[in-house]
């Protein structure tokens, strides 16, 4: 999740340790996601025959979190939601853990029996065996983020009494060891946003004390990992603040990397160093550099100040670990349309993996809606031309991406009484191709409360509807239509709008 300065309080999580055997390795295929393992050459990632790749990702948080298991599952089945994110163009995924996930004892809650049975009665490890074995046939990537070492908050620094240095190293080495042969898997995200405490204390780059420096930590975890797995890269994220470097000297939890062109990273193997960065939008923190009189003209030389400069200069390839908005601010969206024209388009762009998949993250929403399905199409479709989605299957062969999503919307009130209604929307696949397992989206006028419906599963969250497919007719064939109903109370006067299958907008 997103820090504030320095001297903020804030959230997220992950840990990790257990035993049990890898899941299916897969092999992602030389399109979209690469061959084989990845590693820097200067400030570009390639797969293993040399050819320039990037993480476009997004991050699915929850089992760093007391429900040890990643969110949502309570509402879907992974794989649907796997199969999702690969549709919309994310062909990463990078998954926070917490280490007391593999406590003795710790098991996984809220994954409902009926939408995801395969993961009953399963370890933590064993769900996150599962959400790896089915990306991989996506052609996904995966990297593992220690966001905390307990559920129930951030640490500065990336052990704690309770969970100390040694577990930290032993939990990563365990994993390297468990992924290791599997190509899903490429790296190891060692610690989430380690920072400062106000008046004193957490983590430093580049001061020499064993015991905060966090360049000095991210050297001896990124050698343990390597040495149990040389296959992986090794993700350091930055610190909040670093002194003389220039100005400004703090910044995001995690965000500041200024530090490390006069302290590198040095590792076992150098060509597996990646430095990650994290930024977010005004609506996390009211940063002084959003209301400077220049923005956003001011972002770009910030931007490299904390982290760009190692990308720019050929030093070493840098990942946007986490970045994010609800867009609630006027200057969220053109913070986030800068910030992706600064990581530049195709292969040689810069990595990302937006936050978040989830729609439950306080500070920014998600990709997803409130309804765990549709899609905030406003992000989207600031993000969409940067992605480059992952083709491919664990078998190694390629697959055809899937069909263009088209589609007609009609709506029309069938009764109305005071304080309520009955509504109709007729959804028509106007394409050629089935639309499976569809789910239609869309927004309800304020004061409009639907409270049951027919011809599909008809819910609202928010001003959010969702109608998806009833399972006795999950698909919708090219040309055919189907009419959902629903009763609502309310007022039958407004019109709902936006509605879209997925992200794709439906005409009216």
């Amino acid at each position: 999740m997103k820090r504030l300065l320095s001297l903020v309080v804030a959230a997220l999580a992950g840990g990790a340790v257990l035993t049990a055997s890898p899941a299916a390795a897969a092999s992602p295929t030389a399109t979209g996601t690469g061959t084989g393992y990845w590693h820097a050459v200067g400030s570009q990632l390639v797969d293993a025959t040399g050819a320039p790749v990037r993480m476009t990702g997004v991050n699915w948080f929850g089992a760093e979190t007391g429900n040890y298991s990643p969110h949502g599952l309570w509402s879907r089945n992974y794989k649907d939601m796997l199969d999702q994110m690969a549709s919309l163009g994310y062909n990463t995924l990078r998954l926070p853990y917490s280490n007391q996930l593999f406590d003795p004892g710790v098991k996984p809650t809220s994954i409902d029996a009926v939408q995801n049975p395969d993961l009953q009665g399963l370890s933590g490890l064993q769900v996150l065996d599962k959400i790896i074995g089915y990306a991989g046939t996506k052609g996904m990537r995966v990297i593992l983020d220690q966001h905390r070492p307990d559920s129930g908050a951030q640490s500065p620094l990336w052990y704690t009494s309770a969970y100390p240095e040694s577990r930290w190293l032993s939990d990563w080495t365990m994993l390297a060891q468990h992924y290791k042969g599997n190509p899903t898997v490429i790296g190891a995200d060692l610690h989430n946003e380690p920072h400062s405490i106000q008046g004193g204390g957490g983590a430093c780059w580049g001061c020499g004390d064993t015991a905060t420096d966090w360049r000095l930590a991210a050297e001896r975890g990124g050698n343990a990992v390597l040495a149990a797995n040389p296959d992986w890269l090794i993700i350091v994220e930055g610190v909040d603040c670093v002194s003389g470097t220039g100005d400004p000297q703090c910044g995001w939890w995690g965000g500041n990397l200024s530090g490390a062109k006069q302290f590198p990273v040095r590792l076992s193997k150098p060509e597996k160093l990646v430095y990650s960065a994290h930024e977010y939008a005004t609506s996390v923190f009211a940063q002084p550099w959003f209301s400077d009189p220049s923005f956003p003209a001011n972002l770009p030389a910030l931007w490299d100040h904390f982290f760009g400069y190692l990308q720019k200069q050929n030093i070493a390839p840098v990942l946007l670990g986490e970045f994010g908005t609800t867009l609630a601010d006027p200057r969220d969206k053109t913070w986030l349309q800068e910030l992706m024209k600064y990581t530049g388009t195709g292969p040689t762009g810069m990595s990302f993996t937006y936050w978040s998949w989830n729609p439950n993250s306080g500070d920014t929403g998600g990709i997803l809606n409130d309804d765990w399905t549709t899609v905030n199409q406003a992000k989207q479709a600031i993000l969409q031309p940067y992605l480059i989605p992952p083709v491919g299957s664990g078998g190694g062969g390629t697959t055809d991406p899937p069909p263009a999503v088209s589609c007609a919307v009609t709506y029309h009130v069938d009764n109305a009484w005071q304080g309520g209604f009955v509504a109709s929307v007729t959804l028509k696949n106007t394409g050629t191709s089935p639309l499976k397992s569809w789910a239609l989206g869309w927004t309800e006028p304020s004061g409009t409360q639907i409270t049951s419906g027919w011809n599909a599963t008809v819910t609202q969250s928010g001003q959010q509807a969702t109608a998806k497919a009833p399972s006795w007719a999950p698909d919708l064939a090219g040309g055919a239509s189907v009419s959902i109903g629903f009763q609502a109370t309310g007022s039958s006067s407004g019109s709902p709008t936006g509605f879209a299958v997925g992200a794709t907008a439906c005409t009216s």
